[in-house]
């Protein structure tokens, strides 16, 4: 049975698609269709706010591309060496806070300890982070992207815990999405199921999909990573059969496999 996975292809620079590898395991032919370009802006500024750890209580972090942003200001000798040298050590001093596993692993790469990696979500790290700070304490720094949900920065807002938010990166669609799409249905037919990676996943991808399915798209068994892509998907009038209890290659796994064993008994 097929899956088509609307991501990237892989996670990192190297080494198997983990989402592929696991439904694999299943016995599922995946396939990763990339969905989204990244532009990355004020990298400058980005630069300038980590060089002075003292002015904030710590890091947030709810997506892997704020963290390529800061990889990408590292590749500069001066900047790399002053973060070897004193900066990371300052901001270890400091929570890193991140919502998931993936975020977690870049928080790692570039020296720095995670905090809260078992949140999942944006609402459930808000939570973590409103119990471990004080209010009115110094203003925790959020590199984000222009598409931010608000969740997180409201709750921290009504606790009273100021957060300092900088856009690191753009969203838009990946330039070859319509010709992936449409070469994997005229190749691969109607997958059993599709799986949705974030909400601007759905707004790129529904209604090609929906095109290119036809009247096959009640047979599909719609998948999402999280509840806000499941909320983007019901709010777009397709219903979800599965959101992944976490947002891990596991757990994805495991409802898709629990889905489409019941369609087929």
């Amino acid at each position: 049975m097929k899956v088509l996975l609307l991501k990237d292809p892989k996670d990192k620079d190297s080494g198997p698609d983990l989402y592929v590898k696991e439904l694999e395991f299943y016995g599922f032919e995946a396939t990763s269709i990339p969905v989204l370009s990244f532009e990355f802006v004020s990298l400058e500024s980005l630069f300038e706010k980590l060089s002075h750890p003292e002015s904030y209580g710590g890091l947030v972090f709810t997506s892997p591309r704020a963290l390529e942003a800061i990889k990408i200001c590292l590749k500069e000798n001066s900047k790399n060496e002053a973060w070897s040298k004193s900066l990371k050590q300052r901001w270890n001093t400091k929570p890193a806070y991140v919502v998931g596993k993936a975020t977690a692993s870049l928080v790692e790469e570039i020296g720095l300890t995670p905090q809260g990696e078992k949140s999942g979500n944006a609402e459930k790290l808000a939570e973590y982070i409103c119990s471990r700070e004080k209010p009115n304490s110094s203003a925790l720094l959020f590199p984000c992207g222009a598409l931010k949900r608000e969740v997180l920065p409201t709750v921290l807002r009504e606790k009273g815990v100021p957060l300092e938010s900088l856009t690191v990166y753009q969203t838009t669609q990946h330039a070859d999405l319509q010709e992936s799409l449409s070469s994997y249905f005229s190749q691969q037919g109607v997958p059993a199921s599709i799986v949705f990676f974030s909400p601007s996943g759905v707004r790129f991808c529904l209604q090609h999909i929906q095109k290119l399915s036809g009247d096959s798209i009640n047979q599909i068994k719609f998948a999402a990573i999280g509840p806000t892509t499941a909320e983007a998907l019901e709010a777009a009038g397709i219903p979800v059969s599965c959101t992944a209890a976490s947002p891990t290659p596991l757990d994805l796994a495991a409802g898709i496999q629990k889905v489409l064993h019941v369609q087929n008994c």
